[in-house]
């Protein structure tokens, strides 16, 4: 069994020790949504398998919503030209054109990340597919400004969002029969 083949009627048929690596990197390093939404089954279709896995995401306690932003990578950071991100980080931040940055776009976009992290305590995040460099960097440059919990917030939304389109590759249409 593929994961590009699950729907969320055999998803909702797999026992638990199953289900958290049939979702492996739906959210960055984090198989304690999965583990957490598997209890919630079974899943009527894959639109209900992403809302109990962002509800799960959403009620968790601070601190583990926390650790969850904090295991999302840089955006063009230090893991990306190491080659230590995730499949699907590397996927999308290429499909975005982060690998292709000129020098002074990488050398800005290690600036924001930098001060980003300094002062919001976690990486920036934002669901990169259908973005450009330019729109992403204005992004980073925008948010900056917010206060501590807006973007607090905004992470969480964005990691939503990445888990959704995760989702779509990872999860069939098919519902339960």
């Amino acid at each position: 069994m593929t994961t590009s083949t699950l729907t969320a009627a055999r998803l909702s048929q797999l026992d638990q020790a199953d289900f958290v690596p049939a979702l492996d990197g739906i959210f960055e390093h984090s198989p304690w949504v999965a583990g957490r939404a598997w209890s919630r089954g079974p899943f009527a279709d894959r639109e209900a398998l992403l809302g109990t896995l962002v509800g799960t995401m959403q009620a968790a306690p601070r601190s583990d919503q926390l650790a969850l932003i904090r295991a999302h990578p840089e955006l063009a950071g230090k893991a990306a030209v190491r080659g230590e991100l995730t499949r699907e980080s590397t996927r999308e931040q290429a499909g975005a054109g982060l690998a292709a940055c000129t020098q002074e776009e990488f050398e800005l976009i290690q600036a924001l990340n930098a001060a980003y992290n300094a002062r919001f305590g976690f990486p920036f995040i934002i669901a990169v597919r259908g973005l450009t460099r330019g729109d992403i960097i204005a992004a980073m440059q925008r948010r900056l400004g917010n206060p501590d919990e807006v973007e607090f917030a905004e992470a969480l939304t964005q990691i939503a969002r990445i888990a959704a389109l995760r989702r779509e590759e990872r999860v069939d249409r098919k519902s339960v029969v």
